[in-house]
């Protein structure tokens, strides 16, 4: 790992809680869910990381970012590539920063997202079929006009926002917690946990999930061999074919289990989130009960946290993939 990818301390962490719960109400809910602890014979509770301006988990990392930014960097813009969860919150932080951001995402990108990052003030660029010809672009794009291109998932800045939503299960909401399950995509959200859980010293187990149709980083964590996978799971947030450095690094040094689960498990439980707790979720964000009703025999009697990421889903998807 080079010098440039040290992940933050647990001090940092710290003050980018600070930073953030300035700008957004923290913490987000932890809510106990009486139909998933039945079902699931533990006591399971959701981390909302949907209640948020932007409806994900990343916004934490786009506040913090931003706010470290001199008055050059300020001045130049932020360029950045995403499905889009990740774009709003660079636009979300650029705006509360006063500056400028660029987003590229993929030409067939959720419409809402689109939407949400324009209303944040940010610039949309569509580009390729998936987010992975993205960051290609967005790299270019940055370098040829003097902006700060922002690399979605190497990037300690924005591991150390993320990482805030552990501080406050772990320290405070709920600290005999005994396992938490996050979706996993470019490995950001884990591989915050992870920080925060071995710098407190907690005990907990913490175990990613995946899309079996985008394993990249699941096959990578196995082998230790950083290769590219194909990328066509409908799950968007977690949608990439690559891997990345730095969180792969945290991953395999602390990572307790990398649960894979097929697309039609993540609606499967999409539907579920529904039924028995009235949670909207994105497909990216019920992938933890995804892979907690797969393990559910190794779930018994414990303490569990199911992170729910995102909820940015269009209506016209909300009836498709709600419909049994």
């Amino acid at each position: 790992m080079s010098g440039q990818l040290i992940p933050p301390t647990l001090a940092e962490i710290r003050r980018a809680h600070e930073i953030i719960e300035q700008e957004i109400d923290l913490p987000t809910p932890l809510i106990h869910s009486p139909g998933l602890s039945e079902q699931l014979n533990a006591h399971v509770s959701i981390k909302l990381e949907a209640a948020t301006p932007t409806s994900a988990f990343k916004v934490r990392g786009g506040i913090y970012l931003a706010s470290q930014l001199d008055a050059d960097a300020r001045q130049r813009g932020l360029v950045t590539a995403s499905t889009g969860n990740h774009g709003q919150s660079i636009a979300y932080g650029a705006a509360v920063a006063d500056t400028s951001a660029t987003i590229f995402m993929p030409t067939d990108a959720n419409t809402d997202k689109i939407a949400a990052i324009e209303r944040f003030g940010g610039r949309v660029e569509l580009v390729g079929e998936r987010v992975d010809e993205c960051f290609l672009a967005a790299a270019e794009f940055a370098h040829e006009r003097g902006a700060l291109y922002v690399e979605p998932i190497n990037q300690p800045t924005l591991i150390a926002g993320v990482e805030t939503a552990a501080l406050e299960v772990l320290e405070s909401q709920q600290p005999d917690t005994d396992l938490v399950i996050i979706p996993l995509g470019g490995g950001t959200g884990a591989s915050g946990w992870l920080t925060v859980r071995d710098g407190l010293q907690h005990p907990a187990e913490i175990w990613a999930a995946q899309s079996s149709l985008a394993p990249a980083v699941h096959d990578a964590w196995r082998s230790g061999k950083s290769e590219p996978r194909p990328n066509r799971t409908l799950a968007e947030g977690i949608a990439t074919g690559v891997v990345f450095d730095l969180p792969l690094v945290i991953l395999r040094a602390a990572l307790n289990d990398f649960i894979l689960v097929d697309d039609e498990q993540i609606l499967a439980a999409l539907r579920r989130l529904w039924d028995l707790q009235h949670i909207m979720s994105e497909p990216a964000g019920s992938v933890s009960l995804a892979a907690a009703e797969q393990e559910r025999d190794r779930l018994r009697d414990r303490r569990v946290v199911l992170v729910i990421s995102g909820a940015n889903a269009t209506r016209q998807q909300l009836r498709d993939w709600l419909r049994d």
